[in-house]
């Protein structure tokens, strides 16, 4: 390591510092692979007033939509909704081009909800939290 620089762990590092990483980065891998074509993924799930009870969150990367987060109250779960917003995003995805879908979860979570769904485990990283397993997969939407 050069003499004029030096490691520093900053678990509050300022906005900025952090979009210089994300800009190099960034830039290193269009410069390497091409534009991601990032684009964010929303589906809501609302009730009659409007209030949202669940919904799914994710983006779009190399033709690959990412699932982040999907959550349905607990109330209105087990009635299909998580599957619908699933294939809600399933079918934005397809309109914009994309040939799958990847998520993870957790082995207290829902891995045999989205296998039922059609995803395929690829990944496992066992005592993740610890006692527990964090697991990865994928579904095909199309080929490429």
């Amino acid at each position: 390591m050069s003499e004029h620089v030096k490691v520093s762990v900053e678990p509050k590092g300022s906005a900025a510092d952090i979009e210089v990483v994300e800009s190099g980065l960034r830039a290193f891998n269009v410069a390497a692979i091409g534009d991601a074509g990032q684009e964010p993924v929303n589906v809501f799930l609302r009730d009659e007033s409007g209030q949202i009870v669940g919904g799914l969150i994710g983006q779009i990367k190399w033709r690959w939509v990412y699932v982040a987060i999907l959550w349905v109250s607990e109330v209105h779960r087990g009635k299909g909704h998580g599957a619908a917003l699933l294939a809600a995003a399933e079918e934005f995805g397809r309109s914009r081009g994309c040939v799958g879908v990847h998520l993870d979860t957790f082995g207290y979570q829902a891995r045999p909800f989205y296998e039922a769904q059609g995803y395929q485990l690829f990944g496992t990283l066992d005592g993740y939290p610890p006692g527990s397993r964090h697991f990865h997969l994928a579904k095909r939407l199309a080929e490429g």
